[in-house]
């Protein structure tokens, strides 16, 4: 008797979980669409994306078949949602082939919501398809009324989430920043594609700090602001064959704000493309602030009308006016090497550092001439030491190398 109880109790089991699992060839495999998911751009999922999400935290993987959340083609509108962890496999894998929208900025359930999508402690996740993410965010660009009430959220933001794995999306239009890494430690990012309009303000396409690790690689990347920003915090950062433009450039920093002590270290850019960009390659650094950036190079770089290729700025103050505080985060350790490409600007190569120097800054063979034929460019410097190989313009305060 016992043993048919038993026996009905898993065949009633098994068919309440085949509307949440399905389990075919040894996968496991959640659609949204199986938690009432509905994809026509109008019906807001919150519950059925969080609960198709726990249904998959809760999964453990088996004979290596990594427990995965499936979002189908279709248009999902999805209001903030947290995508929390620990998860109980050690691996994870969210695959979006349709589109999820952000609701417009006047239909948010907060006015001051910090980001869109969060994904918080969650390890070994995958993220992937060929879907997108798109954040609504004109409504935030445009609206007085909601510009001067409500803060700007980003648009996904991965905290405290370590072997991430980020490729084959789009994402488009975020009200803030596209993608923000807080505290995640390897982190490979690739083919993805990021787009806002050129006037869109403060929609940074990848924001990291205090992460490390991190390997951001082959992906297009166009936005209203930095193309990817590097935070205090960070380190160990390669960034490859990124195409940036429209947008301010790949920027470190900006670096201590507000007096704090920033540290980054080991940042290396390479094979990178820059198409008509307010900035190529960029360190920023507030007055006032301590710590250092150091050990950071930009190799191989290729520049199409950008407005400032190369540019150290340690006066940077966002727009305001800034008084001198005597201490800076210190430069040291830059490498710039066959950077080559056209000047928007006359002044093509700015190295504008405070009094306590940049340090150990090396140019070889760099060659930027104007966009506009028969123009002269020229550098500035400004309490810089370093030495130069074969660079045009010429930069002044740099020793020659023979």
């Amino acid at each position: 008797m016992q043993g048919l109880i038993l026996q009905a109790f898993i065949w009633v089991l098994l068919i309440v979980t085949s509307n949440l699992v399905s389990i075919g060839d040894g996968k496991i495999m959640f659609n949204v669409k199986d938690f009432g998911a509905v994809g026509d751009g109008k019906t807001d999922n919150y519950n059925a994306f969080l609960n198709a999400w726990r249904g998959l935290c809760e999964a453990q993987e088996q004979k290596g078949n990594i427990p995965t959340l499936i979002v189908p083609p279709g248009i999902f509108l999805l209001k903030p949602l947290i995508f929390k962890g620990p998860c109980k496999s050690k691996a994870i894998h969210m695959k979006v082939i349709g589109k999820i929208v952000a609701p417009s900025g006047g239909e948010w359930p907060s006015c001051n919501a910090q980001f869109w999508l969060l994904f918080d402690g969650v390890n070994g996740l995958t993220l992937d398809g060929s879907g997108t993410f798109d954040g609504h965010g004109s409504t935030w660009w445009t609206n007085q009324d909601i510009m001067s009430r409500c803060k700007k959220p980003r648009a996904l933001q991965f905290r405290n989430c370590n072997n991430l794995g980020i490729s084959g999306l789009k994402y488009i239009n975020s009200p803030k920043a596209h993608i923000g890494l807080n505290r995640c430690n390897y982190v490979s990012i690739y083919n993805i594609n990021i787009f806002a309009p050129e006037n869109s303000p403060n929609t940074d396409g990848i924001d990291l700090s205090l992460s490390h690790n991190v390997h951001i690689s082959d992906s297009i990347i166009g936005t209203g602001d930095d193309c990817i920003a590097i935070n205090g915090g960070c380190s160990f950062i390669n960034v490859t064959k990124v195409t940036c433009g429209p947008g301010h450039g790949i920027s470190v920093g900006s670096l201590g704000d507000r007096g704090v002590k920033d540290i980054v270290d080991q940042v290396h850019v390479r094979n990178c493309t820059f198409l008509n960009t307010q900035n190529g390659v960029r360190i920023k650094t507030w007055p006032g602030g301590s710590g250092h950036a150091n050990q950071i190079s930009f190799r191989d770089i290729i520049l199409h009308n950008s407005k400032n290729p190369i540019i150290i700025d340690q006066h940077y103050c966002n727009g305001h006016k800034c008084a001198e505080k005597g201490v800076a985060v210190k430069v040291n350790g830059i490498i710039y090497s066959g950077v080559k490409g056209t000047s928007a600007s006359k002044q093509a190569i700015t190295l504008d550092c405070d009094k306590i120097g940049c340090g150990n800054i090396i140019m070889d063979h760099i060659n930027i001439s104007s966009s506009n034929p028969g123009k002269q460019i020229h550098a500035f410097c400004n309490h810089v030491n370093g030495k130069s190989t074969s660079t045009i313009p010429v930069v002044p305060c740099l020793s020659k190398s023979m």
